[in-house]
């Protein structure tokens, strides 16, 4: 059973489909690991122990008598605590939102409830989603899966590491500046950032909402389209015969590829081979306007997410921790058309980048340019905290300042990620070309 743990989600699937897993064994195989682990309070917020359950004994039985909802049927995820789940708190992660009970499930949760998905329970995260690291003085900070004095990665911090220590088959996060991607590139997960406006985002707390994107956190790319379809009530895509012959990428070399440190850019570069290797034709190019477009990202993303939080964060600062509160507060800075006049210049950059970039199936860069940062010294230097935040969230900004989908690979080397950036709402063309990747680079 313990090899239950370690199997993608879609294999779990396939074992209940054939009758060889149960899923209530499964789903107290999954219980009692996460209440056995040593970082149990540092992963999860709280467990929804008694609905996994119920969950499990109705999915054992459509597999009994073969009514099953989806391939997933009856198998545990978790879910980041910015998800609704009715009667049980969801905090997002802050004191600030301390015993919030939310009547209803977060749409996205009732669609995979649909699916027959069982809910393990709620993770741990960066205070209202407001930074990469994961690190959360407030709650709780998840450790990574390779180095446990590292932070894993946020904002979906403990989503990553609920699957990367085995304590769920994959994680429901949520991605506004990479929340999805750095834990998962951090973790060695696949992690997939959605077209804004893609997956509905009702019952889901908001940061920046012409930003935020649901999105999973999986084992293999074809988890993460299976849970793609899940979330969205749709079929998954198929992704049969995928293959990188004839396929043309671009390495985006403008911002990503700068001050990349030794162990992300050896890896990327090692994964470029295997990617030429496998009949990728790469070219490098530089679009100067992503250049442009990263320096609107402190205007419209923290006027907007001041513009949402200023009421309830000013009346009680003192519940924030002190980084995130300074955060927010660099919205106050703005005025309305200084916005505006962001989103702008923000349109007419994507509208480049979109020209640039239109014959290639993927735009490649480093997942993250640094490797995760220690938590010790995130707790007692601000400098390298406001630095190693902002390097973190670079590369994997460019897809949400740029509005496109994009994805995560793992590379084989700890903690670095390969990603792939596609256009908007070309998921089943970036599914396609992860899975030709995923294979190249295993």
């Amino acid at each position: 059973m313990q090899d239950w743990l370690q199997m993608t989600a879609a294999d779990l699937g396939r074992g209940i489909g054939a009758g060889d897993i149960d899923p209530r064994a499964l789903t107290e195989t999954y219980l009692d690991a996460i209440e056995a682990h040593e970082f149990k309070d540092r992963i999860y917020a709280r467990t929804t122990t008694s609905r996994a359950l119920a969950e499990a004994a109705a999915a054992a039985e459509r597999a009994k008598t073969g009514h099953r909802l989806s391939l997933l049927d009856g198998v545990p995820i978790s879910w980041k605590d910015l998800f609704d789940t009715a009667g049980v708190a969801t905090e997002a992660g802050s004191n600030l939102l301390k015993n919030r009970m939310p009547d209803s499930d977060a749409l996205v949760l009732q669609n995979a409830t649909a699916a027959g998905l069982v809910c393990l329970g709620k993770t741990h995260m960066s205070e209202l989603a407001f930074s990469g690291l994961g690190h959360n003085p407030s709650t709780a900070t998840s450790p990574c899966v390779n180095d446990t004095t590292a932070v894993s990665g946020g904002s979906s911090s403990g989503a990553a590491a609920s699957v990367a220590f085995n304590l769920a088959a994959a994680g429901i996060g949520s991605d506004t500046g990479g929340s999805v991607r750095i834990p998962s590139a951090w973790n060695d997960l696949v992690g997939l950032k959605t077209t804004s406006g893609k997956l509905s985002l009702e019952g889901v707390v908001p940061l920046a909402l012409r930003f935020d994107t649901v999105g999973p956190l999986c084992r293999s790319v074809e988890d993460a389209n299976l849970m793609l379809a899940a979330l969205e009530g749709n079929k998954a895509f198929d992704l049969a015969g995928a293959a990188l012959q004839g396929r043309r990428m671009a390495i985006l070399e403008t911002v990503a590829m700068e001050d990349v440190r030794e162990a992300p850019l050896a890896a990327f570069e090692n994964a470029v081979v295997r990617l030429q290797n496998a009949g990728a034709h790469i070219d490098r190019i530089r679009v100067l306007e992503v250049e442009t477009a990263m320096a609107q990202s402190t205007c419209v993303y923290t006027s907007e997410a001041y513009g949402l939080w200023r009421d309830a964060i000013e009346a009680k600062p003192d519940a924030l921790y002190a980084e995130i509160l300074e955060r927010f507060r660099l919205g106050k800075g703005f005025s309305g058309p200084d916005y505006v006049a962001a989103w702008a210049v923000l349109k007419s950059a994507r509208m480049a980048y979109d020209r640039a970039t239109a014959g290639y199936d993927a735009v490649i860069l480093p997942s993250a340019p640094i490797l995760p940062p220690n938590l010790e010294r995130l707790n007692t230097d601000h400098d390298y905290y406001v630095s190693e935040n902002l390097l973190a969230l670079r590369n994997t900004r460019i897809g949400n300042l740029m509005g496109l989908c994009a994805l995560t690979l793992p590379t084989g080397v700890p903690s670095c990620g390969l990603m792939l950036m596609a256009p908007p709402n070309c998921e089943g063309a970036l599914l396609r070309v992860a899975a030709a990747a995923e294979e190249a680079l295993s």
